[in-house]
């Protein structure tokens, strides 16, 4: 009599690949500070990346000691990149356009070019293409507004471990029961502002849920405060003020790190210097 064989077993799962203490090829090379994620994953597609001597692939997990080779070719196309400093106006949006209102992209724009920019570069309608706000400054604000087609700029200005500074100047009224309430104070604010809520602005405050980080607020004027924060959260400062009894009735980012408004007029740009750092 013949025996049935036994049931083949199924054959095991493969072994995971481990990858304890590796870290994915295109997040080492923007902590390196050589790219951004996205642009890593370009130049990897390009060819243009070799780990320990070997083409690197998307997705890749790799020690943080490789041995990392970029191909100059992916230099060269980051040289060309460009970052643009522009004052943007009250009633354009930082980002995408919305509720009938212009991006502030659209004033990136030959004849929009400060004439005092010491910049030799020319402009080129190319440099459009990526050029993207590293930060936002809401609608009703003004100021100094970083565009650029650099992800090293944006990282270092909105990445996750930036601490780059901000600083505002913040034309306020007391108005404790709200700006249309009674008791609004529109001149020598600075004398009615409890010394507690000035406090307040400094640290202490929430928002969402979330403590806010420590902030520099000082008067610069009896009428204008001066902030300079290390975080941005939408519409803070307008946020912040409302939360102490203050209406904010103007409101001018003034530096971006090391990086100033200085003379730049309203609603025109310039090119970042070669030596400029924020």
């Amino acid at each position: 009599m013949n025996r049935r064989p036994p049931p083949s077993r199924p054959a095991p799962p493969p072994a995971p690949v481990r990858t304890d203490g590796l870290v994915r090829l295109n997040k080492l090379l923007a902590e390196r500070g050589l790219c951004s994620r996205r642009e890593a994953d370009a130049w990897i597609e390009q060819g243009w990346v070799k780990v320990d001597g070997a083409p690197a692939v998307i997705g890749q997990p790799v020690r943080a000691d490789a041995a990392i080779d970029i191909d100059p070719r992916a230099r060269q196309q980051q040289g060309s990149q460009v970052t643009v400093i522009l004052h943007k106006p009250v009633g354009y949006v930082s980002g995408q356009p919305e509720d009938g209102h212009e991006a502030a992209v659209t004033l990136v724009q030959a004849r929009n070019r400060w004439r005092d920019d010491g910049s030799p570069r020319r402009f080129d309608p190319a440099q459009l293409r990526g050029l993207a706000p590293a930060g936002r400054l809401d609608i009703d604000s003004t100021g100094i507004l970083v565009l650029t087609q650099d992800g090293r700029v944006a990282r270092q200005l909105i990445g996750e471990d930036s601490g780059i500074q901000k600083e505002y100047l913040v034309r306020v009224q007391w108005a404790p029961n709200g700006p249309q309430g009674v008791g609004v104070v529109a001149q020598d604010v600075q004398s009615v502002l409890p010394r507690d809520r000035l406090a307040l602005l400094r640290h202490g405050l929430s928002l969402d849920g979330q403590r806010l980080k420590p902030a520099e607020v000082t008067w610069q004027n009896p009428e204008q405060l001066r902030f300079v924060l290390t975080e941005g959260k939408k519409r803070q400062i307008r946020r912040m003020c409302e939360a102490v009894g203050l209406h904010v009735v103007g409101l001018k980012r003034v530096r971006i790190g090391r990086v100033v408004l200085g003379q730049l007029p309203v609603g025109q740009w310039r090119y970042l210097g070669p030596d400029e750092r924020f």
